[in-house]
């Protein structure tokens, strides 16, 4: 940290006036509240500044803050120059010797931290219970921990001050380190810190997320609402209620709870945060304008970028109609920042691929979802989709009816409505294309032999459409669907292959719906059945199919036609 900031510390006097004990701003640094413990410790180093525990706390303020926003704006540097500043007006205070070696744990030199530890522990003598508080603490905190060291300390601190719950805090930490897969004496150690103190927000805390660890939600969610319900201002556990909420898919829950959080640090981490909560409960739009504001501030996080990419995505053109271009600069950004050893996730690929779909470079969009499946297979099934459905809409039947078969291979039950819908009109519309390519044909053999190729796309939409109407046995369009690919199959009315779907078109539509949600369809069903019984010479069921067409379209040609046949005949009353 430079000279100015640490000139402009010393500078600063609080507006709001005197400020607080130094136990009051140690509680407000412990309840996450940084900002505020900040301007406390300010006011106390103007006031103190000889006092080389002031210049310590300050430092675990910016050492805490720096660990819970994975030290992204330099807290680890301010907590080093507090720490220093303190062993320079008070070599004689123990607590900056920690304070450094911890820094030093921080920073991957093991032998320099147990150089400052030694320093604390020959000043204190052995009769220091809070320098070895904070030793302890210190190899619980970074990367090099050492559970066997945090031992030892933390029980010659009980030694010392065997009624001093923060004790068992540490202890039940270093107990847990040491035996992960055990968590009955921290349990034991943290319990032993509210029987000392009931009203210890900090054990109270541990004990939930101990419980929270052991799949207990509801009894930790208790201890959460305990914590809260001592002091409405300790922000960690609207934090773990928060963490809860989301784990439990209670989004809205954990929402509540963040901004519950945000009132009291609103620190760009905490923002960070918020902004995940935003995104799993799908306000994609809230979510990308914290995001901006965040970017904005210089906030930089790598899944930060990961993020917003797919909330972009979400977004669509619903709210911002630049979305999918700014989440493809977004997501390419988070694959540049990414350093080489980082574990991408199949999703990554995924949303890659979905941008530059949308963007018009589709043939990319596929190389990176393929790369996605080659991932993860577990998500295969939607990527193929998202392939095949671009593809269709895209006109490119052949490309999507590829990708649909593939999901279909892997499994044939994931295939949802619309799957099904969009397999069966690229296989019909393929084979139209076929058909209507040989229209103008003269060669009757060679007419005849594309006619024969286009069938089997018919034979495999009528397929697709089957498993549509199992799937939706109410809606009309699947039934129209599948009796134009058997009307296709079928065109002389030979076989009976469509009457059966039309005739279902006319049992699902409700009365009301007939002239008007789905007029088109019933229509077409008629006109196919009246066309199907003037082929079959059957004149009463004729009559009745084409009195039903007039009754729901008095103005229809084929109903005046077959009522009323031109002088020159009567012309096909089918397709």
């Amino acid at each position: 940290m430079k000279k100015s900031v640490y000139i402009f510390a010393l500078s600063f006097v609080s507006t709001l006036g005197i400020a607080q004990t130094l136990p009051d701003a140690i509680a407000k640094t412990e309840s996450e509240r940084f900002e505020s413990a900040a301007t406390d410790f300010r006011s106390m180093i103007a006031k103190e500044p000889a006092k080389g525990e002031n210049y310590f706390y300050y430092g675990e303020n910016f050492f805490k803050k720096g660990k819970f926003d994975g030290f992204q704006n330099g807290e680890l540097d301010s907590a080093k120059t507090f720490y220093t500043k303190g062993v320079e007006v008070n070599a004689t205070n123990p607590l900056n010797y920690v304070g450094l070696g911890k820094v030093y744990l921080a920073k991957n030199n093991v032998a320099e931290a147990k150089t400052q530890f030694f320093k604390a522990a020959s000043i204190a003598q052995n009769k220091n219970a809070e320098v070895m508080r904070r030793t302890a603490e210190a190899w619980l905190v970074t990367d090099n921990k050492n559970p066997d060291e945090a031992l030892t300390q933390i029980n010659n601190a009980i030694k010392l001050e065997p009624k001093n719950a923060e004790n068992y805090i540490i202890l039940g930490d270093a107990q847990l380190e040491k035996t992960p897969s055990d968590g009955g004496p921290a349990i034991k150690s943290y319990k032993t810190v509210t029987t000392l103190n009931p009203k210890n927000t900090k054990g109270i805390l541990r004990e939930g997320k101990l419980y929270q660890r052991g799949r207990n939600y509801q009894l930790a969610l208790e201890k959460y609402k305990e914590a809260e319900a001592i002091d409405a201002t300790y922000a960690p556990a609207y934090r773990e209620k928060a963490e809860l909420y989301s784990l439990a898919g209670q989004n809205s829950k954990s929402i509540e709870n963040w901004k519950k959080y945000l009132e009291l640090n609103n620190s760009d981490f905490a923002r960070y945060r918020f902004m995940s909560a935003l995104y799993k409960n799908k306000q994609h739009a809230e979510a990308i304008a914290e995001y901006e504001n965040l970017k904005k501030g210089n906030f930089n996080n790598l899944y930060l970028e990961r993020i917003a990419a797919q909330s972009y995505y979400e977004m669509g053109a619903k709210t911002d109609t630049a979305a999918y271009r700014k989440g493809l600069k977004t997501i390419e950004e988070f694959f540049k920042k990414a350093p080489a050893d980082f574990k991408f996730l199949g999703t990554d690929y995924k949303y890659k691929g979905l941008l530059l779909l949308k963007t018009g470079k589709d043939s990319l969009g596929i190389v990176e979802m393929e790369k996605a499946i080659k991932l993860d297979t577990s998500i295969a099934g939607d990527i193929y989709s998202e392939i095949a459905n671009a593809a269709y809409k895209s006109k490119k039947n052949d490309k999507a009816i590829i990708y649909y078969e593939k999901k279909k291979a892997k499994d044939i039950k994931s295939l949802n409505n619309n799957d099904w819908f969009n397999l069966g009109r690229a296989y019909y519309y393929s084979g139209e294309a076929i058909k209507n390519g040989v229209v103008n044909l003269k060669d009757a053999k060679v007419k005849a032999q594309k006619e024969a190729e286009a069938r089997p796309y018919y034979v495999n939409a009528d397929t697709a459409f089957s498993y549509l109407v199992r799937l939706n046995s109410l809606w009309p369009v699947a039934y129209v669907w599948r009796g134009r690919a058997n009307f296709s199959q079928d065109l002389k009315a030979e076989k009976d292959l469509a009457k059966e779907n039309y005739e279902q078109v006319l049992k699902v539509v409700k009365p009301e719906e007939k002239a008007t949600t789905y007029k088109g369809n019933v229509i077409e069903a008629l006109e196919y059945l009246g066309f199907y019984y003037v082929t079959k010479k059957d004149k009463t069921k004729a009559d009745e199919i084409f009195n039903q067409l007039k009754e729901i379209d008095p103005a229809h040609e084929k109903a005046k036609n077959y009522f009323n046949p031109p002088k020159q005949g009567t012309k096909p009353a089918g397709k």
